[in-house]
């Protein structure tokens, strides 16, 4: 059974959900230190960052997301998303590429980088 790949723009859309969920606990440590208000005010403002963090992050692959190319998928036949030389399918993580050179060889992520033109 070969490795399991993900599809990159989800990737980067849950390190947003993390951001938020991770603001939310850290604003709601903050609470434990009432007594302190220069604390409370610390965790409150780092939630706070987290939060604005994940916003960023979603506005910015919403806007990455609209200049991607879309194809069907040959496995589960349905439109996704390909993001780079070579990406995964967003339902069924099937590798796709739309490189000729690429077709046939070994899925690997590192064909993304710019220094991996072999």
């Amino acid at each position: 059974m070969g490795a399991k790949f993900t599809n990159k723009i989800n990737k980067i859309r849950t390190f947003a959900l993390v951001l938020v969920f991770a603001g939310i606990i850290v604003m709601y440590l903050g609470l434990f230190f009432q007594t302190s208000p220069l604390f409370m005010t610390l965790f409150m403002l780092l939630g706070f960052l987290c939060i604005i963090a994940s916003t960023v992050t979603y506005f910015w692959i919403g806007m990455i997301s609209t200049k991607t190319v879309q194809v069907v998928c040959p496995n589960c036949e349905k439109q996704t998303k390909v993001l780079g030389r070579v990406d995964a399918c967003m339902y069924c993580d099937e590798p796709l590429t739309l490189d000729k050179d690429l077709e046939g060889k070994e899925f690997d992520e590192s064909y993304n980088q710019k220094s991996s033109k072999k």
